[in-house]
């Protein structure tokens, strides 16, 4: 039977299509075991792999199995995270909070506005499939994708924000009602069959309340996305907001930090405070996750309507420090 050596020198010579390099070239065999019986265990990073998977899966199977001759193989593919030399790695942020109602998606979409005004080129992945509101917010117009040569979804764009939702596929006033699988093919589209502006810095993922599967299936596409945890001061949002940043930290995500939105009404008459929804939620959670407050939002709306606050607004310089905490803290 062939060495472990030779099967390794073998199926390094396969060449990742994405690429259109080899695998040796490309960091494509993430692990290989040959088994007691023979059996090959074979996990593969791989660019596309939505579009590539399959293609390249036969080509392996007929490598090891008809022209090498083991007696089985069982491969598992991941979302290959290769930058190739003079590229610029494409970094992602998660917004996430326990609840509905905290502002997660007007978080996303200020933030998002905050760092354009900082010079960044920035996307958004609408993965809040079920309560999908960037378009909305953005004021996006509802309607089909174009795509490129290579079948890749090329996103809508607002003020220099690009954006990919559901919203985009599902008549107007429908509900989205699918199960988990379906929502991973979604994401996995999301993920990896979008044509993003040239030199993107940074994909701002805007992801369903609570801890479910979207959450986890961030963790498969986008490994090292970091998670910014949103909240209100109210003891109830505080409480639950507590456990999606536990969640993101139990499966890997590194949190950065916790914003406090709605955190205080900000009485023009007398210039002082009016603490609405109480006070200490943010606080609560940032020690808790051991991360800092990043911001407190106060409540208002822009001055000239829509959801967007402008640079000169109270809110919108809350957003651009905000934003250059982020671009310090994933180094822009």
């Amino acid at each position: 039977m062939t060495s472990y050596d030779d099967l390794r020198k073998r199926l390094e010579e396969i060449v990742d299509p994405g690429f259109n390099q080899p695998f040796k070239t490309v960091a494509g065999i993430k692990k290989l075991v040959i088994g007691p019986t023979g059996v090959v265990e074979l996990e593969v990073n791989l660019k596309d792999k939505q579009k590539n998977e399959q293609a390249v899966r036969l080509l392996i199977i007929k490598l090891v199995k008809i022209e090498l001759g083991f007696p089985g193989i069982k491969i598992d593919f991941f979302e290959s995270e290769f930058v190739p030399e003079g590229e610029k790695p494409i970094k992602y942020l998660a917004i996430a909070s326990g609840k509905g109602g905290v502002g997660k998606s007007t978080v996303t979409a200020n933030l998002a506005a905050a760092l354009i005004r900082k010079g960044k080129k920035v996307g958004i992945i609408d993965a809040d499939v079920y309560g999908a509101s960037i378009p909305n917010i953005l004021d996006l117009p509802i309607k089909p994708l174009n795509a490129t040569e290579d079948e890749k979804m090329i996103p809508l764009s607002k003020e220099g924000i690009e954006v990919i939702s559901t919203e985009f596929f599902m008549p107007p006033d429908k509900p989205l009602m699918w199960r988990g699988p379906m929502l991973g093919k979604m994401l996995i589209h999301f993920f990896s069959g979008v044509k993003w502006q040239d030199e993107v810095d940074i994909i701002l993922i805007d992801l369903p309340p609570g801890t479910g599967d979207v959450a986890l299936d961030v963790k498969t596409y986008v490994p090292k996305s970091k998670i910014l945890v949103v909240t209100t001061p109210h003891p109830n949002a505080s409480h639950v907001a507590v456990k999606a940043g536990i969640g993101a930290q139990n499966i890997g995500h590194e949190v950065i930090g916790v914003v406090e939105n709605m955190s205080y009404y900000l009485n023009t008459c007398n210039q002082k405070r009016e603490f609405l929804f109480g006070q200490g939620g943010g606080d609560v959670v940032a020690k808790k996750l051991g991360v800092p407050l990043l911001s407190q939002i106060p409540l208002g709306q822009p001055e000239k309507g829509g959801y967007i606050f402008k640079g000169q607004e109270i809110q919108g310089k809350a957003y651009d420090q905000l934003a250059l905490d982020v671009i310090k803290e994933l180094e822009l």
